[in-house]
């Protein structure tokens, strides 16, 4: 215990770190907020174009195409920029030769990985609830509130993924430079097969089913479920359980390959190249 809590106490050094480094580039904040404001633009218009009874319901509620793109939309900005800071991360530690300094500081790898990232854990999930937030005053979508606290528990439980998939990407990159391409590229074929921008029933049917043990597939109709529809723990345990050991899974594999890759250039001693 008193390891666990002097590695927790070195938390708050990496969050003000980090925090620091992104309020000293100011635009990134507009820019991350504007891009999401088009996004939400453009739908709204795509929105009128689109039937509603080409859209499935949710909780037996009709939505119209802005309301389930807009779930889409949040959950996709928040698996992007989820995985590319993940991956980012350590990267970065790598360029500005930091890495090798943090490596032979008494700090487990665990915490290093962790820490890298706190600060965009906490920032991410905030920026996903502004922008939802934002979309409902500013275009007039319904959002239940009864659903908020579920939709929030699935997208806790949906954060492990992302993160095991950031971190598989950073130990691509540790062994082959820009290898963290091809992860950022699965993800990308498995948002695009989950449903998050149109209908899965409008997928092949081999697609379609296969969504029902995709990652993302189950975070999103999760959270349309909660948000749209109102849907209660009836509806939303069953999904968390599905989608719980998924996350593991791809947390635990990303853990993995990326304490393999870094005990391999440690030992080839080449850490330090990029």
């Amino acid at each position: 215990m008193t390891a666990l809590a002097g590695e927790l106490r070195k938390m708050p050094a990496f969050v003000r770190r980090d925090f620091l480094v992104a309020w000293s580039y100011r635009m990134s904040f507009a820019s991350d907020l504007i891009s999401l404001g088009v996004q939400a633009f453009v739908f709204a218009f795509i929105s009128k174009m689109i039937s509603t009874n080409e859209l499935p319901t949710f909780q037996g509620e009709q939505v119209t195409y802005l309301e389930f793109a807009a779930i889409g939309i949040a959950l996709g900005v928040f698996i992007h920029f989820g995985l590319e800071r993940v991956a980012m991360a350590i990267r970065s530690e790598q360029l500005m030769g930091t890495l090798e300094s943090l490596l032979v500081t008494p700090t487990r790898t665990a915490t290093l990985q962790v820490g890298s990232v706190f600060f965009d854990l906490v920032y991410i999930p905030v920026q996903t609830a502004l922008f939802l937030t934002a979309i409902a005053l500013g275009f007039g979508l319904h959002l239940e509130a009864a659903g908020v606290l579920p939709a929030t528990i699935v997208l806790l439980v949906f954060i492990p993924f992302v993160w095991g998939l950031g971190v598989l990407s950073a130990a691509a990159t540790l062994t082959f430079r820009r290898g963290g391409n091809a992860v950022a590229l699965g993800a990308v074929l498995l948002a695009l097969a989950s449903g998050l921008y149109f209908p899965v029933d409008l997928l092949p049917q081999w697609v379609s089913t296969g969504a029902e043990l995709n990652p993302i597939a189950l975070a999103v109709d999760g959270m349309r479920s909660a948000l749209l529809g109102g849907a209660g723990w009836t509806e939303t345990l069953p999904i968390v359980a599905k989608l719980a050991p998924l996350s593991a899974i791809s947390l635990l594999i990303g853990i993995l390959a990326f304490r393999l890759a870094l005990q391999r250039e440690q030992r080839l001693g080449t850490l330090g190249l990029y």
